[in-house]
């Protein structure tokens, strides 16, 4: 389960998005060259092959380690994109094009969001999307829905099979696991009435609804979409009519639970940032992204670990002379990755609430630090003062590790998530 928002406000348009998957799958941070006059006729997705592009964008990712495409990510033209799972009722069972190999794919090959709209419908038309999405569980399929944004614009489309509703952002949005798009759409698939009637989700008297014709009810209802797009939409609306609009607060949203003050424990489907908790509440915010879109020197964070209430948000840009520290050396390797070394405190920090609270403060101020160096210096973020904000991001980590690497795995011996949790760290090689 996920939610991404994006707002535009004081000349700049700001993204974010929680990625919820299963609580061992590692999410890395990966940074990728552009590429020109690449000769290979076909490209390996996920699953399938599909035609290659001689010339592509450079791009970040934050991508699941086992799949060729990616959860979130950026180019180097500017152009952001976050999906979310949508359980709809013409899901496909043949393999196709997953949604994160449709956002990788969008990011790789568009110039600007509405080029990297039709990018990834032109692909989905053409390929399909299906395909196993689940890391363990093997029987996790879904359709796809989007955020796609520049400094310029933003869209947001989602899909049904092979089609599809887009709606234009005129200040603010967001999505979960849920479609969202009703009649208000601008765009739509050719042929997407009919293809309705013929399955008969829809009469074809007025405007086709897209969320009510293609929408389940059952896995959005146990995942709690509809609540997560209230706290999102919520929270959104705090923003656009508050202050001046910062990084911070895009960065806090993706760390909002239901209830506040929250323990991990107490969780539940509703919070935006997740705690898996067992089989209702199987997802775990795996990683964080968040952007600030302007013409000249975007700024972008990750998390790169799971947990954001438990993480400092990490620059990293397309400098190829700076190796930031959120970075993993490439696609594949978990083994010393700074998820999985994160990861060893995450799971100590669970149920140690002292430890918790003094992380927290600690993200305040390092956090606080590392924006300053990118809001009150002016927009033009110098390679200077990107090295200096990953030292403080990259410290923070170190401090981090060093000070907890020996806290005791304290899980209550009777206590239904603390024995989910003793049966996660047995699976994913967690001693405890």
């Amino acid at each position: 389960m996920c939610d991404t928002l994006v707002l535009k406000k004081d000349g700049a348009v700001f993204f974010a998005k929680n990625s919820d998957r299963e609580p061992g799958e590692a999410q890395l941070v990966v940074r990728i060259p552009a590429v020109a006059n690449d000769r290979r006729a076909r490209l390996k997705t996920t699953y399938i092959e599909v035609d290659q592009t001689a010339n592509r964008h450079g791009v970040i990712l934050s991508k699941p380690f086992w799949i060729w495409g990616a959860e979130m990510g950026v180019n180097d033209r500017g152009v952001v994109i976050g999906n979310e799972a949508v359980f709809t009722r013409v899901m496909e069972k043949t393999p196709g094009l997953i949604g994160m190999d449709l956002l990788r794919l969008g990011l790789e090959r568009g110039d600007t969001a509405e080029h990297s709209l039709h990018v990834i419908i032109e692909m989905l038309e053409t390929y399909g999307q299906g395909g196993i999405c689940g890391y363990r569980d093997r029987r996790l399929r879904y359709d796809n829905s989007f955020i796609i944004a520049d400094s310029g614009q933003a869209w947001v489309l989602e899909t049904a099979g092979r089609h599809w509703a887009a709606k234009a952002v005129t200040s603010a949005s967001c999505i979960s696991n849920c479609l969202t798009i009703g009649e208000d759409y601008d765009l739509t698939s050719n042929g997407l009435e009919d293809f309705a009637k013929q399955r008969g989700l829809f009469s074809g008297q007025g405007r086709l609804n897209f969320k009510k014709t293609f929408d389940t009810r059952f896995i959005p209802f146990f995942a709690a979409s509809r609540y997560r797009l209230g706290l999102s939409s919520s929270l959104l609306k705090g923003m656009a009519n508050g202050g001046p609009m910062h990084l911070g607060k895009m960065m806090n949203a993706l760390r909002s639970h239901f209830k506040e003050p929250y323990a991990p424990a107490e969780g539940t489907n509703r919070d935006i940032c997740m705690h898996a908790g067992g089989p209702i509440r199987r997802s775990q915010t795996c990683g964080s992204m968040v952007s600030r879109l302007v013409p000249k020197n975007p700024s972008h964070f990750f998390t790169g670990t799971s947990a954001p209430c438990l993480s400092v948000f990490k620059p990293a840009a397309f400098d190829p002379d700076i190796r930031f520290s959120v970075l993993n050396p490439d696609e594949k390797t978990v083994v010393g990755s700074l998820w999985r070394r994160h990861e060893e405190i995450h799971r100590r920090l669970i149920f140690n609430k002292e430890a918790r609270d003094q992380v927290k403060r600690s993200i305040v101020e390092t956090e606080k630090n590392i924006l300053d160096l990118f809001e009150k210096s002016g927009p033009d973020v110098d390679a200077s003062r990107l090295q200096a904000a990953d030292r403080l991001a990259a410290d923070w980590e170190e401090e981090l590790y060093q000070k907890y690497k020996d806290l005791p795995f304290d899980y209550a011996m009777l206590s239904p998530y603390a024995l989910y949790w003793r049966r996660m760290n047995r699976i994913d090689g967690f001693t405890s």
